[in-house]
């Protein structure tokens, strides 16, 4: 199964408005072949354990996830879906707190 590797924009999340997802840097979310990733946005960054998989015929995604938040240490899960157009839908939760719904672009597609 071909997965989308590669870094993707965050173009949306429920939670933040756009201008805080880029606060320290652009938001963005990146899969690597072997299983791993890593995104940030706001003052999160945060280092993924991947499990792809298929849903509806398209290429899907469950992780586990930690890293920092301004400092403290943090963990938490999320899932990430490629949609029709080509964008990823997902959703990201912090263990014992916030969630956010997020959406993604390749980043030679945002302008």
């Amino acid at each position: 199964m071909k997965t989308p590797t590669g870094r993707w924009r965050i173009v949306d999340m429920t939670n933040w408005d756009f201008d805080d997802v880029d606060l320290v840097e652009p938001g963005f979310i990146k899969f690597a072949k072997d299983r791993t990733g890593e995104f940030g946005f706001v003052a999160v960054r945060g280092w993924m354990d991947c499990r792809w998989t298929k849903r509806d015929g398209r290429p899907f995604v469950e992780f586990s996830w930690e890293g920092h938040d301004e400092g403290d240490q943090v963990s938490g899960r999320g899932w990430a879906a490629l949609a029709e157009d080509g964008s990823l839908a997902g959703h990201l939760f912090f263990h014992l707190g916030d969630d956010s719904g997020f959406q993604a672009k390749p980043y030679g597609s945002v302008r």
